[in-house]
C-alpha cells in the first residue's frame, strides 16, 4: 500500500573524522541531541530494522557520510503490514494512510539506528524523501498521505535535521500488497 525510501546525510563517527570536520561539527551543533530520548518523550517506538524482501540491500553507503536506504513497507507496531488502496470506494481514508506512512517513517529511522550502531545524533539531514502511495485513481492526495512520514522525521530530528526535499506519487499496485 505505500513505500518509503530515502538519502541521508550523516555526521562521520569521531574516529575517522579530520580535525577540521570535527570542528565544523561541534560549530554545527549547540546542544546535545539525544535523538533517542526524544523518539521516547513523543511515546514512539521504533521497529525492528528493515530487511530486504528481495534480491538487494537495505542500505547503500554512497561515502562515509551519506546513507541511501531502499523502500520501507508501513509495517505496524504489532509486525503486520497495512495494506489496500488509499480512496475510492472501501479504501482507506486519508488519515489511515497518513498512520501507515508514519509506520514507513519509523521503519526508516530503526534502519538508519542500525546503520549507525545505534546513534541516531549521528543523522546531519533527511535529504530527501520518495514515497509511492498505492491509490484509488481518483484519489489526488498523496502529497498529503506522505506527511505522516514527513511529521515523524521532524518531530524526532527537530527541523534542520528533518526537514528534507520529497516527492510523493500514486500507484495501482505495489508489492507485497
Amino acid at each position: 500500500f505505500f513505500f518509503v525510501t530515502g538519502c541521508i546525510d550523516m555526521r562521520a563517527a569521531f574516529a575517522s573524522a579530520s580535525p577540521r570536520s570535527l570542528a565544523a561539527s561541534a560549530l554545527r551543533r549547540t546542544a546535545p541531541l539525544h535523538t533517542e530520548a526524544r523518539i521516547k518523550e513523543l511515546g514512539l517506538t521504533l521497529p525492528a530494522a528493515g530487511t530486504p524482501k528481495a534480491n538487494y540491500t537495505i542500505a547503500c553507503w554512497e561515502s562515509p557520510t551519506r546513507l541511501y536506504l531502499s523502500g520501507h513497507l508501513p509495517i505496524k507496531p504489532d509486525g503486520s503490514m497495512a495494506t489496500g488502496t488509499v480512496g475510492g470506494e472501501g479504501g482507506l481514508s486519508l488519515e489511515e494512510a497518513q498512520e501507515a506512512a508514519k509506520w514507513c517513517g519509523l521503519g526508516l529511522l530503526a534502519t538508519i539506528q542500525d546503520q549507525l550502531g545505534g546513534d541516531l545524533d549521528r543523522v546531519e539531514q533527511v535529504v530527501k524523501l520518495f514515497g509511492i502511495v498505492a491509490s484509488a485513481p481518483e484519489f489526488k492526495q498523496q502529497h498529503l498521505v506522505l506527511n505522516g512520514c514527513s511529521d515523524v522525521m521532524m518531530a524526532v530530528l527537530g527541523g534542520k535535521r528533518g526537514y528534507h526535499a520529497r516527492s510523493a506519487i500514486g500507484t495501482n499496485t505495489l508489492p507485497l500488497d
